[in-house]
């Protein structure tokens, strides 16, 4: 395992506070020089998709003028070009920029490439722009093709990016029985780490299967802290568009396993909630069919809700996993608890969606039984506690 960041570098990064400025971050992707000897005269595979840019110039583009040889891109959920809704199926394709093969992670076939892309591979780079929470699915497609790497016997190279939420870990360990797409790993639902970090903890915890490790290397971001208030250049998913959307995300992603709409189909998503019979409300919308939401939850239906663009950021980051609008919607809504959890919608088949989502299968019964927030996050202080050592040899960055 190689870690690759200069003594100066790392003790400019220990040196560092909130005070950095985002555009003086510099990602991995940017740092040409420490990666482009791993790849020269190698057959690369580089998974990632619209936010894989620096500057305006997308790190594919970056490897190909340097003679480097790409020969697949792998395309995570919402595809190559970001475009695709949540949970939606991605064929395999062409770029027609470049002619390259794009195999998809997200196609609703097999995690595992196929033998035939692996075989024309000696090295899978991933530069993508994850948002550092466990139901976000581009961490699972990277852990599914580090299991891929290790059973064809590849290399796997990480050029790592800031976590707009790696400011704070909050939320119950994942529950492994609830294991799946949006939660593959036994980590709270804000990790609080970048995917370079992940990937060494994957290594170092034995999380890959059959306990295995694959031969890594990390490109760590330089002029980055965790307490580095990293603003986005790229929505990385339709749905987020704005950065309280992102700093909401930990709270309002739980909608997607209720009855309740989170703003799919409007110009706010998981910055509003919603329902045409939610009670007590002051701000109404009504979801319609939009590119990146084709068929949203209650569409076309006038949804009595709430807005929550006029919280301040810095107190939706100190509330971290606040379920509070949960509890607001659920007292508002005249559901048994059976029907408030049942989306309807089928979000990407389960029928148990939210503690997918939580994951955990006692909040929903704490919910029900009339607990408050702080009185539900209380539950998982131990798991925090417990995570944050047990990350801590796997930080590139001071926290």
């Amino acid at each position: 395992m190689k870690y690759l960041y200069s003594a100066i570098a790392f003790l400019a990064i220990l040196l560092c506070n909130s005070t950095i400025k985002a555009q003086d971050v510099i990602v991995g992707a940017q740092q040409v020089d420490k990666y482009i000897l791993l790849l020269a005269n190698k057959k690369v595979a580089l998974f990632s998709n619209h936010t894989g840019m620096v500057g305006d110039r997308h790190t594919l583009d970056i490897m190909l003028e340097n003679g480097i040889n790409v020969t697949t891109i792998f395309s995570p959920e919402h595809g190559f070009r970001g475009k695709a809704d949540a949970g939606e199926h991605v064929s395999s394709s062409v770029d027609p920029v470049t002619g390259i093969p794009i195999a998809s992670l997200y196609d609703g076939k097999e995690r595992m490439p196929a033998k035939n892309v692996m075989d024309n591979i000696d090295v899978i780079v991933v530069d993508i722009q994850d948002v550092g929470l466990r139901y976000y699915t581009y961490y699972c497609s990277m852990v599914d093709l580090m299991n891929a790497a290790i059973a064809y016997g590849k290399s796997f190279v990480v050029l790592d990016r800031p976590n707009p939420n790696g400011m704070y870990v909050d939320g119950p360990i994942l529950d492994m029985k609830l294991q799946s797409g949006v939660g593959r790993l036994p980590i709270p639902i804000v990790h609080g780490m970048t995917l370079g970090e992940l990937a060494l903890m994957c290594n170092g915890e034995g999380w890959l299967k059959d306990d295995k490790t694959v031969e890594l290397t990390v490109i760590p971001c330089l002029n980055y802290t965790h307490q580095t208030r990293y603003i986005l250049p790229i929505a990385p998913s339709p749905n987020l568009r704005t950065m309280k959307s992102i700093y909401l995300y930990p709270s309002i992603c739980y909608f997607e396993g209720t009855a309740v709409s989170l703003g799919r189909g409007t110009d706010a998503p998981f910055e509003i909630y919603g329902h045409p019979d939610m009670t007590g409300c002051d701000f109404s919308f009504t979801p319609r069919s939009v590119e990146g939401a084709k068929n949203p939850p209650l569409l076309d239906q006038l949804c009595q809700g709430r807005d929550l663009r006029n919280l301040d950021d810095e107190d939706i980051i100190a509330g971290g996993v606040n379920l509070e609008y949960l509890i607001d919607a659920y007292r508002h809504l005249n559901l048994s608890i059976d029907k408030f959890f049942d989306n309807g919608y089928k979000y990407a088949g389960h029928e148990v969606f939210f503690e997918k989502l939580i994951g955990d299968s006692n909040v929903r019964n704490m919910i029900a039984a009339g607990a408050t927030a702080t009185e539900i996050k209380a539950t998982w202080t131990d798991d925090v506690v417990r995570f944050k050592e047990q990350r801590r040899p796997y930080l590139l960055y001071a926290e």
